[in-house]
């Protein structure tokens, strides 16, 4: 199989353990899930940010990443069982992505963990059990991350899923061109299972990248919008019957299209449709607000080498260590919807 991928290029995939992971029906279902969530009503916000420049993301989907997660592991020669738990590790997002965090529990969205929190169950369920075993390959050890250091570390620590999603993110909304990319990976460099930056100023380039991300996208205004609006609908459409917990397993389309179907017989559902798709105005005041809502902030510090040591940038940098510290924290809202 020769895959084109936005960031690493055209690939060969030959192993047929990936090949018949890659062709069913779990990791095709990914193809029909947004990795940003509701892409529509994403950009429509960035549009009326300050700086509109910013509305030139492209579609990424929960396919593309894992792919990607997969090759990039592929080419630091990790090991194939974690190659495999690179491919599958996103198997369990609902649709809309990290929205589902606004429709469980008290849907706050501070952590945006539920995806991670079914994994295992999700994947039990799956044909991904039966094709692990055709192939020798423990389910169990797939399934425990702390096999894999190079495909998953906690923040703020680089891992193969975090290093994909910025790359394919900032190359998707035009914060770097292909030379960015490669600038990164070629000064990008493994030991003791760790990602490591081969010097300071590559360190230092990459985190204020991240840095720039989280503050427009991951973190920003926009993104609290699209995430508590398309929640909202979810929710509602939820308790009114309108959608079943197994479609929340399908895909973005066939979700929409059923809650469309729904829109001239409920007049509070259609209230809840038109904010996604932008009719309603909507600003960030905590003096008057409809709905108070918070967001996961995401901040790296990476490691790089100095004098053949291995330096954590915040060691060097009392700023970074500060920015560190405040940038971990969830960012909070206040959501004003209406004239």
């Amino acid at each position: 199989m020769t895959y084109q991928d936005r960031i690493y290029g055209k690939i060969k995939i030959r192993e047929p353990l990936i090949l018949e992971l890659i062709k069913s029906q779990t990791l095709q279902r990914l193809k029909g899930i947004d990795q940003a969530g509701y892409l529509p009503l994403y950009l429509k916000v960035h549009s009326l940010s300050a700086d509109s420049r910013l509305v030139t993301f492209v579609k990424i989907t929960r396919f593309e990443h894992s792919l990607g997660t997969f090759i990039l592991l592929k080419k630091f020669n990790a090991i194939i069982e974690e190659r495999v738990a690179g491919l599958i590790h996103d198997v369990s997002h609902t649709v809309f992505s990290h929205t589902i965090d606004y429709v469980v529990s008290n849907g706050s969205g501070r952590t945006q963990n539920y995806q991670d929190s079914i994994l295992e169950r999700f994947v039990k369920k799956s044909e991904i059990p039966r094709i692990l075993k055709k192939y020798r390959i423990g389910l169990g050890y797939i399934l425990n991350k702390d096999n894999f250091p190079l495909l998953e570390k906690e923040l703020p620590d680089l891992c193969a899923d975090r290093i994909d999603y910025s790359l394919r993110t900032a190359l998707g909304c035009k914060m770097i061109n292909r030379g960015g990319v490669k600038y990164f990976l070629d000064n990008l460099s493994i030991e003791k299972n760790s990602w490591i930056f081969k010097n300071y100023q590559s360190a230092k380039r990459y985190a204020k990248l991240f840095l720039k991300l989280n503050t427009i996208y991951y973190a920003g205004f926009p993104t609290v919008v699209m995430f508590k609006t398309v929640g909202d609908l979810l929710k509602y459409a939820l308790k009114k019957g309108h959608i079943k917990k197994d479609d929340l397993f399908t895909t973005d389309k066939e979700v929409m299209a059923k809650i469309k179907k729904r829109l001239n017989a409920d007049k509070t559902l259609k209230v809840l449709f038109d904010r996604i798709e932008g009719k309603v105005k909507f600003q960030n005041n905590p003096k008057d607000y409809n709905a108070r809502a918070f967001c996961k902030s995401r901040v790296v510090d990476p490691l790089f080498k100095t004098n053949k040591k291995v330096k954590r940038l915040s060691e060097i940098d009392k700023n970074w260590r500060k920015i560190v510290r405040e940038e971990s924290k969830p960012k909070e809202y206040f959501l004003k919807f209406g004239a």
